[in-house]
């Protein structure tokens, strides 16, 4: 058998995927290196007793909290109730953002009449909205969703809003040489344009949801990663809190790298060096 059948045989896939899994998890190991060295020194200073370990514990009593959690299902449900209610903010918010920024961007005359009161909204810090929020909704989940879905609608309507105003005018100049309907030209030429900082502003959007989950737990949740925040301030228990936000930190990366995993095949056909970042 010569070498090219070999090489065309079914290990050639096989072999030709093997370098972009060890580049991936090459990355991979890359990118813990940094937190696992800070933790490493930090439990070492702590037994050494260079440093104290009551307001700042060692990585071993963080990682003793969490397991615990674990163990006992605590940490599983408080991650699903701020999933949950991030995942539903995040939906109402990235449609509301994508609708109004499309009209606002399209359509003059409503820019001038919204534009400027909602950069005035986006400028409200978000624990502003808590009280009103509770005032109007209560205090069950409709409020948390709702000061979500604010925390992602601002950055979304900004991103899409500008994107389309941006868009290079010869673009659309070809579009009408070629005498392309309306809808034809926004789905060959306006959405192409528009679609790589659309998606950016939904990922700066989904970030600024886990923001606004702390602020939405804090309206008598039982349950959520906020939750644990404000139980481990309340009763002195650092670990805690660290470990909540170690979890916050995961949890948020993970649904970062599912919204970019889930939108990379729509700006495929981009010829740059875009990267998960």
């Amino acid at each position: 058998m010569s070498g090219s059948a070999v090489s065309s045989g079914p290990l050639a896939p096989a072999a030709r995927l093997r370098g972009p899994l060890a580049l991936g998890g090459g990355r991979l190991l890359l990118g813990l290196l940094l937190p696992l060295l800070l933790a490493a020194g930090w439990e070492v200073a702590v037994d050494a007793g260079l440093a104290q370990g009551r307001l700042m514990p060692p990585p071993s009593r963080i990682g003793a909290t969490l397991w615990g959690l674990a163990v006992s299902g605590d940490l599983q449900i408080h991650v699903e109730a701020t999933l949950l209610r991030v995942a539903f903010g995040f939906a109402f918010g990235a449609g509301a953002g994508i609708l109004v920024g499309t009209l606002t961007a399209t359509l003059a005359p409503l820019r001038w009449l919204l534009d400027p009161t909602l950069q005035a909204l986006r400028a409200v810090p978000s624990l502003a909205w808590v009280p009103l929020f509770i005032l109007w909704f209560g205090i069950l989940e409709t409020p948390k969703v709702a000061l979500i879905a604010v925390g992602v609608f601002f950055p979304v309507y900004v991103g899409v809003a500008g994107a389309i105003a941006s868009v290079d005018r010869k673009l659309v100049e070809v579009g009408r040489i070629f005498r392309l309907s309306k809808l034809a030209l926004a789905r060959r030429i306006l959405l192409p344009a528009v679609l790589p900082a659309t998606l950016v502003a939904l990922r700066t959007g989904l970030g600024l949801g886990f923001l606004f989950v702390v602020a939405a737990e804090l309206m008598g949740a039982s349950e959520g990663l906020g939750y644990l925040l404000v139980d481990g301030q309340q009763f002195s228990k650092p670990e805690q809190i660290l470990a909540a936000i170690i979890a916050f930190a995961v949890v948020g990366k993970l649904a970062d790298a599912l919204l970019v995993a889930l939108t990379s095949p729509l700006v495929r056909w981009q010829d740059t060096t875009r990267e998960t970042l």
